[in-house]
């Protein structure tokens, strides 16, 4: 077990190259903690990530006793011999750990961006087995959620407005549960960029084009200041490096993550990759924007 203390300062707060849209001292719109944590657990076999991903979440000591927690993984495509999407062990760990931390209810929400027929993904990666076999949990496909019109206020795009899943914005806590990627356009796809996944395709169509039309750095930090993430669990069991996020090789990197601050566990999940900062401009845009901590729920 290795433990890791969350970084408490934003040192890569200058974005080069990026235009923040903001007169006078840019507002603290991302949600950090007050305390910020980071706990780097060791997991070598995915059947061991039930134990690892209880023993995590007891370090964290999430603030989830009788409260609705969403669960958002990263689903994209299926392959058998690529690490793509979380593993469903991990998601099904998570399910069962926070019933025990007294979760009120725990659902798993997501809204593939490649993919119409979420179910055939479900089925095909095992994870419609691995919920079945825990039980007391439900899948919402983002996709094809009710939707509510949420503003955004960042300045980053120039989008006024998105309509996002009702699941998602009804959620006391939401937990993003990336698989560690490098991208070959964002860098990393991390905690952050997972969220592109509550965009629902119903609305704004596959593979959601509008959020890189508006430059995918702005986007994932727009969408990050309108939906807080409250924790993350990462899987880096065995995570992907090079032409990322379909295309790279496998890496055992032999770790899952968790964290309390987003923006802490994408530095910690990226330099576990051995990616250099510099090529991850939207973690620095979303310091600049988080700098100054918000309360915990």
């Amino acid at each position: 077990m290795n433990r890791r203390s969350a970084l408490n300062g934003c040192a890569l707060a200058a974005v080069a190259g990026l235009t923040v849209h903001e007169s006078g001292p840019v507002r603290p719109l991302i949600r950090r903690p007050n305390r910020p944590r980071v706990e780097v657990l060791r997991c070598d076999r995915y059947d061991d990530a039930p134990r690892v991903i209880e023993d995590g979440l007891r370090l964290l000591a999430p603030d989830v006793r009788g409260k609705t927690v969403v669960l958002k993984p990263n689903l994209v495509e299926y392959s058998p011999s690529a690490a793509i999407n979380t593993h469903p062990m991990v998601i099904a760990g998570a399910v069962e750990a926070l019933h025990r931390l007294g979760a009120a209810t725990v659902t798993v929400a997501e809204g593939p961006g490649h993919i119409r027929d979420t179910h055939l993904l479900l089925d095909e990666s095992g994870l419609a087995d691995q919920l079945k076999a825990v039980g007391r949990t439900k899948f919402v496909d983002l996709n094809f959620d009710e939707v509510s019109r949420v503003p955004l206020n960042t300045g980053l795009t120039s989008l006024h407005e998105l309509w996002l899943p009702r699941t998602i914005l009804a959620a006391d806590v939401l937990i993003s549960m990336p698989k560690i990627k490098t991208h070959h356009w964002a860098g990393v796809t991390l905690s952050l960029k997972n969220l592109f996944g509550i965009v629902p395709g119903s609305v704004y169509g596959w593979p959601k084009n509008i959020l890189h039309w508006e430059g995918i750095d702005r986007s994932i930090v727009e969408i990050a200041a309108a939906v807080p993430i409250h924790y993350v669990i990462a899987d880096g069991i065995v995570a992907m490096e090079g032409n990322g996020p379909l295309h790279g090789t496998s890496k055992h990197l032999a770790r899952v993550v968790f964290s309390n601050d987003p923006v802490a566990a994408d530095e910690t999940c990226y330099r576990l990759l051995g990616v250099h900062p510099d090529s991850v401009r939207h973690v620095r845009l979303a310091c600049r924007f988080g700098c100054s901590p918000s309360p915990s729920p």
